[in-house]
């Protein structure tokens, strides 16, 4: 998995049939210092998370292994809401304090 911060969203009316109703997240790969990495996804929420979180996501066929995704043509997929991130037991990220 890996670490991201959704920075928007996405919106598309016309999409092929397996994507019918899945919500789509820009997601921003972060550092383990909470550090954006430039990296952008656009991936499908999984767990209800809303712009601004910081979120665990999956790529590649890692990202089909969810109920809400299985066996759909997605390539990233939130996984999870970070609540802290602790590094060399510094906390570089809290959800209560950002």
């Amino acid at each position: 998995m890996l670490l991201g911060k959704v920075v928007g969203t996405v919106v598309s009316t016309n999409k092929e049939k397996e994507l019918e109703g899945l919500k789509f997240l820009l997601v921003r790969a972060l550092d383990a210092d909470n550090r954006p990495t430039g990296t952008l996804v656009v991936a499908v929420d999984a767990v209800g998370a809303g712009v601004g979180e910081v979120v665990l996501y999956a790529s590649g066929s890692s990202a089909r292994q969810t109920a809400v995704t299985k066996d759909r043509p997605v390539d990233a997929t939130i996984m999870a809401i970070v609540d802290q991130v602790e590094v060399g037991g510094t906390l570089t990220y809290s959800k209560d304090r950002d």
